[in-house]
């Protein structure tokens, strides 16, 4: 990891948060007290920061330098709220195309697939707090910086974030091995998200129960799986197919 996508040490990082820098994640020793510490506390309540408490250890881990206690990744691109996008895609009288990444920590698939994404013309790519890649200078190269030009929403709990989708009308499309139906028999024409899981751990369950439609691409090698970013431009593209044959 880049030097400069991490800044430490208590009053750093709460004018970090004042000056309105890009916080991904917030890593906290714990037990740690004191005035400045409740300043920050604040602060973190206030912006909705995902912060952590961690063992001194993995503090140690990022720098040895005096960190007091508290670490910051700096994210180079911002966090948009998904209610907010899908009211100014509604309000500009488009169809929204949404993309929900689950568990896809491969730094070079996640920014793959963002450039693929904004190829597609998709609204704006979902991730969860955890278990996602971290944004950075690899991923931003890979992106061709895509990921300066299309909005990432960052969800606390992915369940809320899905059903809120659902709530304004926007279909849930997940790809999976575990589905009957094929990819171009689903309506992309339509308000819609794919949903798009790891290449080992494939989308979780309980996404896979809310789900509106289960897809899958049709494989007729000896391989079982293709590379996440390649399947996701596949049915991305399916999607800008329909859509202009509207």
């Amino acid at each position: 990891m880049e030097k400069s996508d991490f800044i430490f040490g208590l009053r750093p990082v709460i004018e970090a948060i004042k000056s309105g820098k890009n916080i991904d994640k917030l890593l906290l020793k714990k037990g740690l007290r004191g005035d400045s510490f409740h300043e920050l506390n604040e602060l973190v309540k206030l912006h909705r920061i995902n912060a952590r408490s961690v063992p001194e250890e993995k503090l140690n881990h990022v720098t040895r330098k005096n960190h007091q206690g508290v670490i910051a990744f700096i994210s180079p691109v911002p966090f948009y709220d998904l209610e907010e996008i899908i009211t100014q895609v509604y309000e500009k009288g488009e169809t929204p195309f949404f993309l929900y990444l689950d568990q896809i920590t491969d730094v070079r698939n996640f920014g793959a697939i963002v450039r693929t994404a904004e190829c597609a013309g998709v609204h704006a790519v979902i991730i969860p707090e955890s278990r996602t890649a971290q944004i950075g200078s690899d991923a931003i190269k890979t992106s061709s910086g895509a990921l300066h030009i299309v909005p990432v929403c960052k969800v606390k709990d992915p369940l809320i974030a899905l059903n809120i989708l659902k709530e304004n009308g926007i279909k849930l499309i997940a790809a999976t091995e575990k589905a009957t139906s094929l990819y171009a028999e689903a309506d992309f024409s339509v308000p819609c998200s794919l949903i798009m899981g790891s290449e080992d751990k494939g989308i979780s369950e309980e996404i896979l129960i809310i789900a509106n439609e289960l897809v899958k691409i049709p494989l007729h090698g000896q391989i079982e799986s293709l590379n996440v970013s390649v399947a996701a431009g596949i049915i991305l593209f399916e999607g800008v197919k329909q859509r202009h044959a509207k």
